[in-house]
């Protein structure tokens, strides 16, 4: 196992962690309160290339090693799941284009996007395919002019907000995942319809929606110009993006067991700290050691990534540990709060909340056990 974190890495990471405690943190509290928009700080983070940092320099964006882009979105997270989760999905559509898109298309759209200019939304999963994308029923008919999208997407992040939408839709219904293209829409075309946002358990600012198609778009929407070549990338695109909620998983993980040290040391009962409690202890040691595994594995899967190696396997590895070890750890640390963990005043409720979903979406821990499974059967 080769991970090297270098000198920039950790400086990167260094100046996201005092960002994101000056300026994303004192509002999480508020955002996920008031279900306010984690959108409310695109300025703040396009300012300092947050937006673009998944993008190499060639398309506007801050061409960051992958490595520092985990760590930059573990203290993202750590500071705010809502910010973090907007910024992923953000993501997920821009590097759709970067996998997938002509260069054109690449100078059209990235570098507005890496300044933060736009806005991306990601639109695969569907109300009757979410685990399996190859069941979509979103169509893309032909046209003189160029396709007339039909159908409907579900659990949309950013489609309100956003300035453009990576779609994926079927050219040849009859052709499985073979028949599936992506196209790049601008979110204000006629024809295209968001719900009102979902009322989720957690991360209640990462907004998701639903998003009904009817609508005619250019042929040069079309990614890569060539049909059929929509599932690949959606795949590529997907293990990028699993190994930033990997990073998510950790960041949140970590702010709760940081939170419950901090609690355990100046707690006290019959004038002893909770600290020096045998089985208070254990449950620290084993939240720590969930923590470093969960980080090793999205750290491995993040030097894959720089080294331009295969890294499915890695980064279904990482997302299933991580978002499983999250759910442990951020239980523990409520638990070790006692009543005071268990109410609003206090950040612990909010991370048990916002790390259940990591545990469903971009693919459930069962898809990833079916993707890691596959894979050693393959090989």
């Amino acid at each position: 196992m080769n991970i090297t974190i270098t000198e920039d890495d950790r400086m990167l990471a260094d100046a996201m962690q005092r960002f994101c405690q000056e300026v994303i943190a004192p509002a999480a509290a508020e955002i996920d309160e008031g279900s306010q928009s984690a959108t409310r700080h695109r300025a703040a983070l396009s300012d300092i290339g947050i937006m673009g940092m998944n993008l190499p320099e060639l398309c506007g964006g801050t061409g960051v090693s992958a490595v520092a882009l985990y760590l930059s979105v573990e203290q993202l997270a750590a500071a705010c799941g809502s910010t973090a989760s907007m910024v992923t999905a953000h993501f997920l559509a821009t590097d759709s284009i970067l996998l997938g898109g002509t260069e054109a298309q690449r100078q059209r759209w990235l570098p507005g996007a890496a300044s933060g200019e736009l806005l991306g939304a990601f639109a695969l999963t569907e109300p009757n395919a979410g685990s399996n994308p190859a069941a979509m029923r979103t169509t893309a008919e032909k046209t003189e002019t160029g396709y007339r999208l039909r159908g409907v997407k579900h659990f949309i992040s950013n489609a309100a907000e956003a300035d453009f939408m990576v779609v994926y839709a079927k050219t040849d219904k009859h052709a499985g995942h073979r028949g599936i293209c992506a196209f790049i829409v601008d979110r204000h075309t006629a024809g295209i319809e968001v719900s009102s946002p979902e009322r989720t358990m957690g991360l209640k600012g990462g907004h998701v929606f639903e998003v009904a198609l009817d609508c005619e778009v250019p042929a040069d929407s079309l990614l890569g110009g060539e049909e059929g070549k929509g599932f690949r990338t959606a795949m590529q695109v997907l293990d990028n993006g699993r190994v930033e909620i990997a990073a998510s998983c950790t960041g949140i993980a970590g702010a709760a067991l940081e939170a419950a040290l901090h609690w355990a040391k100046t707690r006290e009962v019959n004038d002893h700290p909770i600290a020096d409690f045998q089985g208070l202890q254990w449950m620290l040691a084993d939240m720590a050691t969930d923590l470093e595994a969960a980080r090793m594995f999205g750290l491995r899967a993040a030097s894959k990534r720089e080294q331009g190696e295969r890294f499915s396997q890695e980064s279904a590895m990482a997302k299933l540990y991580a978002s499983e070890a999250a759910g442990r750890i951020t239980d523990k640390a409520l638990q070790i709060h006692g009543g005071y963990g268990y109410t609003r005043e206090m950040p612990l409720e909010r991370y048990a909340r916002d790390v259940r979903i990591m545990r469903i979406y971009e693919g459930s821990s069962e898809v990833q056990r079916n993707i890691i499974a596959r894979t050693m059967l393959n090989d």
